[in-house]
């Protein structure tokens, strides 16, 4: 099983390698079939990336999400459906060009991670462990796509404002369009990081008794959410929009990146990942 499951990695970078490369020849060429084929490509990635986290759960006897590895290529996964949930309903021009190059840089990060199976400590091995750590990296997913269309509408605004208009202002959607895209992504992901505390919180009156330990990661977490809700409370009520919005959307996933990485290998904590 652990060949089958090593072959499904490199299948997983190999596949989802090759529709970075078909989005891109997409954005230059601009060729309507090659971005379809792309997406299939992609969504061949998506159904490997399950299929690779399925072969993990078997080897490991329990949700493959407690080391550096498994977090990051679940990142990579809730990123890729999260974009593919998202392409059904709205169309936004090349957005699937940059996320799947997030992907795909995700993806080559947990590569460099061990894969080696290390056993679950007694605190983890409860059903809030799926609950709580996949909302969470679900949260992520979303939130990873606004910080995409964030960087779109600062690459957008640039050109629209030097007025010189090169490769982004013509295969960019329109600022009001990531605007919108924007703020459906944070919504989205800010609700599941809410479940994400939320859930965490419970797991831990169970296990140590309290509520809230302060644990770096779980203080991390609390400071990202906090980014967050000003980011959304200040949309809806004083209307942080434009590239102000956008501007939030990079410093949020900025503060995502350092929970998920930066506080594992600066600040460790019993929340720390493994390997």
């Amino acid at each position: 099983m652990n060949e089958i499951s090593d072959l499904l990695f490199l299948s997983v970078l190999g596949v989802t390698f090759i529709a970075g490369a078909a989005y891109l020849v997409f954005f230059f060429s601009q060729n309507i079939q090659v971005r379809k084929i792309a997406r299939m490509i992609l969504v061949v990635s998506g159904i490997l990336q399950t299929l690779y986290i399925i072969s993990r759960y078997i080897l490991v006897g329990h949700t493959p999400i407690t080391s550096q590895h498994e977090a990051v290529v679940f990142f990579a996964w809730s990123t890729t459906w999260a974009y593919l949930s998202f392409r059904w309903r709205y169309t936004v021009k090349n957005f699937g060009t940059l996320v799947t190059i997030l992907i795909f840089s995700l993806l080559l990060i947990s590569s460099v991670s061990s894969r080696d199976i290390t056993p679950l400590v007694p605190a983890l091995q409860s059903w809030w462990l799926p609950v709580h750590a996949g909302v969470s990296l679900v949260a992520y997913g979303f939130l990873s796509l606004a910080f995409c269309g964030g960087i779109m509408y600062l690459l957008q605004e640039r050109e629209l404002k030097s007025k010189r208009f090169g490769y982004f202002f013509s295969r960019f959607p329109s600022l009001e369009s990531l605007d919108q895209l924007n703020s459906h992504c944070l919504t989205t992901g800010f609700v599941f990081l809410t479940l994400g505390i939320v859930t965490g919180s419970i797991w831990a009156r169970q296990a140590w008794g309290t509520y809230w330990q302060w644990d770096p990661k779980e203080t991390w977490s609390l400071i990202t959410w906090f980014i967050y809700l000003v980011q959304i409370h200040q949309r809806f009520t004083v209307g942080w929009r434009g590239k102000r919005g956008a501007v939030m959307a990079i410093v949020g996933f900025a503060a995502v990146v350092f929970t998920l990485w930066g506080v594992t290998y600066l600040l460790g904590g019993a929340h720390s990942y493994a390997g």
